[in-house]
């Protein structure tokens, strides 16, 4: 795995304490709203994606220096950022005291009364759709259609193998196919 230049260099600002919160401003700019909207795709409420925003960024920023460059910086914030959420989801499941998917039909609903869901009948109805997956494949699905990600940046984040990953993958796609057609 070869990191670039710039994000090396960024990585050195990030560890040394005199350049840290400069240099963290320059990472929030860089990443804030590729993280938010993933983060977003997974917890399904604004207010909500906000919250695992801010968490996620904590713990970048507290455990910057444990970061040994072995993926890149953002696949290492991505996990990050995908493990904040699925804590998050499942703290909410255990209060309210139903599982996940019932949890995940309730976040969909809710949806469309988000004053900041801004999709359409059809956005709505895939976000139904994805409900239906397990949360591996809904991951995995979210990370390679939505957000364009390499099987092999898919499986430094979520620790899978890219065998698995393309299997899920096309399960799911399947299921949404199916969804969709009904």
């Amino acid at each position: 795995m070869q990191l670039v230049q710039e994000e090396i260099s960024l990585i050195e600002r990030l560890k040394d304490p005199k350049t840290k919160d400069a240099s963290f401003s320059e990472l929030l700019s860089l990443y804030k709203e590729r993280l938010y909207w993933h983060i977003r795709k997974i917890v399904l409420i604004h207010d909500d994606a906000d919250d695992v925003l801010q968490n996620t960024f904590i713990k970048v920023f507290n455990n910057i220096h444990k970061f040994k460059g072995d993926s890149k910086l953002y696949s290492w914030m991505y996990r990050i950022a995908t493990n904040e959420s699925i804590t998050h989801l499942n703290k909410k499941a255990k209060i309210n005291k139903i599982d996940s998917e019932k949890l995940q039909n309730q976040l969909v609903e809710k949806l469309e009364a988000d004053v900041y869901f801004d999709g359409d009948e059809i956005q709505l109805k895939l976000q139904k759709a994805l409900a239906t997956l397990p949360q591996k494949q809904r991951l995995v699905f979210n990370m390679k259609y939505f957000d364009d990600l390499k099987y092999d940046d898919i499986s430094v984040i979520l620790g899978t193998s890219v065998g698995a990953l393309k299997a899920s993958y096309y399960h799911a796609r399947k299921k949404i196919e199916a969804y969709l057609i009904e």
